[in-house]
This record gives structure tokens, C-alpha cells and sequence, in this order.
């Protein structure tokens, strides 16, 4: 890529934002947000809006565990017809936020929109933006679906289009840390919403007693240790021509400066199948939180409590990703009978997209969260486990063997 000096383009000094994020999860990207110190936020359906400079872009960027993508508002317009948002994209002055050397992709949503084609608006916007170029340069940019320098976001409602530049690149869940990929894993936003809606705080213990690639357990070990989950990874904002690289190496410092003496995390992850649990332990050694969870190889129905209550979480296999419906009818009655007599006064939390599992497992639930994984429909189960008898003994007593 050309190497470019930042160019002033008008910028104001607070911009609009939008940050997207799996639905059902807007209110805590809104409290995490307001944590980083962000203004202007605002929930809407599928994300949060908020105001701010530069900074505050690359901050949410690099510590945001909740949000899917950081986009910047670059312009909207009124529209009528797919000519209209051809005219409002090549009235944006794109050659001033990134260069014609560089790559391009266009993506459009919309919700109520009158447009018959969104594959067509699609080719109008990213036939705009390249003739606002070969206006102002004689030039077009190539486009690239696989990896662009510059990613164009146009949002539709039933009258008005919003043009967006991505300024993370690829999906902020992807920390670029995960080595090994268990079946149906779990986003590791998703992941940090749901911690986020147990309540759970880093003094308490947290068991994953089906850990799968251990996405829960290396969400949260991260997060008890304060680490950024974007510290591994590069953003799109890196190629735009407004990149600000000494406002970025001190955002960054600032944001990666991690407050000394935290105290040890609880953590604990156990699965039945062997390879989830290798899984599990290349993943969190890949996102240097290894040391921190105690791992082991046994069964859900036979696991006991390690420590005083805290949180159990977990996202039990469903039919959608097993394919047997009898096996699980079987299990989810044996898992409710295990947490009454196992695991009094913990909390525990179970995520899943089986509707069956609420009926059959025969706990009651004190809150039932709507969320999706991905297009799935979801629910977080939440059940508050009385007091009942036959703790068990210790966690690192119970190993299977293979462990």
C-alpha cells in the first residue's frame, strides 16, 4: 500500500459513529460504550450510535469486546429510487478518505426499503464511488470482496440511505487469536455480551461445563485481567487516508496500560469429549490466558461444584448442531436434576437456540434473554439454583481419565 501522509478533509471534531452488534445485545454495547468513556450513545435496533473524535473510534476499536464493527458516518440523503442513491454516493468526496491505488468494497443493508434490487443499488453505490474518483484523479480503485482497503457501508430505511466507512476491517470478534475451531463455536462477542448479561464480575468463580473451543473461559480470563481484545489484530482505520498514526500509539498506550495487582481469576472448563478440551487449551494459549483456567476432562452430569457459588454458563448442544433430538430430550432432565442437587446457590446460565431445553429441563427460569447466533434464534436461560444437598467434592479431584 502507498505510503500516505494524513490529509486534512474537513473532518469535524466529534463525528458520528455506529457500532453493530449481534441483536439482543444493544443495551450492554451501550453500557460498555458509556464505560469507555464515549458520548452520545444511543441504542437502535442492531447496534449503538455515538458521537466522538478519532480517538474515541480507535479506542472503541481496540476495547470494545461487544461490538461487531466501528463504522463512520460519512454522509445520508433523502431517496426515491435507486438514481437518487446514486447521486447522494457520487456527491461524497471518497478520494479524500482513502486513495484510488487502494482496494474497495461496497456492501448495503436495508430495513422497509422500497428498492426491488439490493444486489443493484449495491452496483450503483460502487459505481458512483468509482466515478467520483476517475472525476477527481483520471482513476478508478479496483474492488476486492476478499480483502479491501476501504469498506463502503450503505444503510437503506423506507426513505433515507446513510453511507458508512468501516474503520475495523474485519469483524471486531475476530481477535486473532483462536487457533483450534470446534463445531458451531461461538462468536467471541456473543461470548462477552452474554458474560456481560449473567452479571458476572472477576471475583467470582465461572464454569463453562461444556466448553466446546473455550470461548467463554478466554473471554473471560481477559476480561478479569483487563487485556484489550483488539491487541492482537490490525483495523481498517490503519488504511484510511484520515489515520492519525501519533493520535493512534497514544490511544493505544493509554488504552493498554493495565493496572497492576488484579487478583487471580476463578476459572474453571470441563467438557465429556477430549478434543474439545484440547481445543480449549490451544485457544486459550493462543490468547496467553492459559494460566489462568483450570481445565478438565469429565462429564456435565458428573461434574461438582470447585469453589463457594458463582456462575455457571454454558451453551449446551441442540439439535441444530447435533441432529439427535432423543439424546438430547434424555440429557436436558439429567442436567436439571444435576444443578438442583449439585449446585446450590449458584447461578447458572445456559445459551441456546432448542426451545425444548426450557421445557424439559425442569428448572424454572428467572429471565429468558432473546438474542441471535448469527440468523439463529436464541434464548439465555437464566435459573437460580436452590439450596439442595450432595455438593460433591473438589473440581481438581474429579478428573476422567485421558484428562
Amino acid at each position: 500500500m502507498p505510503q500516505r501522509r494524513r490529509r486534512e478533509t474537513g473532518v469535524s471534531t466529534l463525528d458520528r459513529f455506529f457500532c453493530s452488534c449481534p441483536r439482543g445485545l444493544e443495551a450492554a454495547l451501550a453500557a460498555e460504550l458509556g464505560e469507555l468513556g464515549v458520548g452520545g450513545v444511543e441504542e437502535v435496533p442492531g447496534g449503538v450510535a455515538f458521537t466522538g473524535g478519532w480517538a474515541d473510534c480507535y479506542r472503541v476499536n481496540l476495547m470494545s469486546r461487544i461490538a461487531s464493527r466501528v463504522l463512520w458516518r460519512v454522509g445520508s440523503a433523502r431517496y426515491r429510487d435507486e438514481h437518487d442513491i446514486y447521486r447522494a454516493a457520487i456527491d461524497l468526496p471518497w478520494n479524500t478518505w482513502f486513495d484510488v491505488e487502494q482496494t474497495l468494497r461496497v456492501d448495503v443493508s436495508a430495513i422497509r426499503s422500497p428498492v426491488r434490487s439490493l444486489e443493484f443499488v449495491t452496483l450503483r453505490v460502487k459505481d458512483a464511488v468509482c466515478d467520483r474518483f476517475r472525476a477527481e484523479t483520471g482513476s478508478r480503485p479496483s474492488v476486492d470482496t476478499t480483502d479491501p482497503d476501504a469498506r463502503v457501508q450503505a444503510f437503506l430505511t423506507d426513505r433515507d440511505v446513510t453511507f458508512y466507512l468501516d474503520t475495523s476491517g474485519e469483524a471486531l470478534f475476530k481477535r486473532g487469536a483462536r487457533r483450534e475451531v470446534t463445531n458451531a463455536p461461538l462468536r467471541e462477542n456473543l461470548a462477552a455480551g452474554i458474560l456481560r448479561l449473567t452479571g458476572w464480575r472477576p471475583d467470582e468463580p465461572l464454569v463453562d461445563p461444556m466448553c466446546g473451543g473455550g470461548t467463554f473461559l478466554s473471554e473471560a480470563a481477559q476480561m478479569a485481567l483487563g487485556l484489550a481484545p483488539g491487541a492482537g489484530r490490525r483495523f481498517g482505520f490503519e488504511r484510511l487516508a484520515v489515520f492519525d498514526t501519533d493520535l493512534w500509539k497514544r490511544t493505544r498506550a493509554a488504552a493498554m496500560t493495565v493496572p497492576e495487582g488484579r487478583p487471580k481469576p476463578m476459572l474453571y472448563g470441563s467438557d465429556i469429549d477430549p478434543a474439545a478440551i484440547e481445543a480449549t487449551r490451544a485457544n486459550l494459549e493462543a490468547a496467553g490466558v492459559l494460566d489462568f483456567v483450570e481445565l478438565r476432562r469429565v462429564d456435565a452430569l458428573e461434574l461438582v461444584p470447585p469453589a463457594t457459588p458463582g456462575v455457571m454458563i454454558a451453551n449446551p448442544p441442540y439439535g441444530e448442531r447435533m441432529g439427535d433430538t432423543e439424546r438430547l430430550r434424555a440429557f436436558y432432565p439429567l442436567l436439571g436434576d444435576r444443578l438442583k442437587k449439585a449446585w446450590p446457590g449458584w447461578r447458572a446460565y445456559l445459551f441456546s437456540a432448542d426451545m425444548e431445553l426450557a421445557k424439559r429441563i425442569g428448572l424454572k427460569a428467572s429471565r429468558r434473554t432473546p438474542l441471535f447466533n448469527g440468523p439463529l434464534e436464541c434464548r439465555l436461560f437464566e435459573y437460580k439454583v436452590v439450596a439442595g444437598t450432595n455438593r460433591g467434592t473438589a473440581f481438581a479431584e474429579q478428573a476422567s481419565p485421558g484428562s
